[in-house]
């Protein structure tokens, strides 16, 4: 069931930790002054944190580039490769990426970077706070193949943050309408906003209904919950609960990231 998550990271219940990219050019908070040798001084002082600190693979964001766009412009994926390229030496085990929001770039940036997967929201329909969301699930999918990704795990956010499902359906329909028609390699569950905690009831009727597929809990998780969030999901992705007083605009804290792993690995 979870074979190709062993297989990738070499351990049961991985934890892949987020790497937030400072605000890239072009977004409103970046500092053109300082410019993107201080977006690669601090992605490399964050690796460092969650490396020293035990996580199982990382993932690449580019989180602070709000308010977010469903489809990116050309310079943020180019900035996003430039960090990659510049800390790819010290990457330790596989690495994810995530150019919020839009599938096709982060599908680009994965083939241009060696990523072995990405997070995105693929299906699905949104009132969102970016506007109305909208996907193509088979175009994305075709993109993919045509890119030479055919191999790049996909994990699909089917709750996302800051957004509401259209249509009148409850999240085990979608979930298992969404696994029978595009054939995901993960599901992700995810609070309302980044380090919102996951509903383990969601988490818990989700994994029950679709058994066979890896379901990953995608906000939220740190260690008052972890044992209850990892005896449900199959894999956790955290951000914040490792950051300098478990804040969201923090730098990662490599004790926070040990405190955390210490308590994943008792319970694996």
């Amino acid at each position: 069931m979870t074979s190709w998550l062993q297989e990738m990271f070499a351990v049961e219940k991985p934890v892949i930790g987020m790497c937030h990219l400072l605000a890239l050019p072009g977004d409103p908070d970046y500092d053109g002054a300082a410019g993107m040798r201080a977006v690669v001084a601090d992605a490399r002082a964050n690796l460092r944190a969650l490396q020293e600190g035990g996580v199982d693979a990382v993932m690449f964001s580019n989180e602070f580039s709000l308010p977010y766009l469903t489809k990116v412009e050309t310079v943020t994926v180019a900035a996003m490769a430039r960090v990659i390229a510049e800390l790819y030496d010290d990457i330790r085990g596989p690495f994810g990426v995530n150019v919020l929001w839009d599938p096709y770039a982060s599908l680009d940036l994965a083939v241009a970077t060696g990523a072995r997967f990405v997070r995105e929201i693929f299906t699905g329909v949104y009132a969102s706070d970016f506007g109305l969301w909208d996907t193509n699930c088979g175009a994305i999918v075709r993109h993919q193949h045509a890119i030479g990704g055919k191999d790049i795990k996909l994990f699909f956010n089917i709750l996302p943050e800051a957004a509401a499902y259209l249509a009148d359906r409850d999240i085990v329909s979608v979930a298992r309408s969404t696994v029978f028609n595009t054939g995901p390699d993960a599901l992700c569950i995810s609070g309302l906003t980044a380090g919102e905690e996951t509903s383990a009831a969601t988490l818990r009727l989700v994994k029950d209904a679709l058994p066979d597929i890896p379901i990953v809990a995608n906000t939220g998780v740190r260690p008052a919950n972890v044992e209850e969030q990892l005896s449900i999901a199959d894999a956790a992705i955290i951000g914040t609960a490792f950051k300098r007083d478990g804040l969201f605009e923090n730098s990662v804290d490599a004790d926070r990231v040990r405190a955390l792993m210490d308590k994943v690995e008792a319970l694996r």
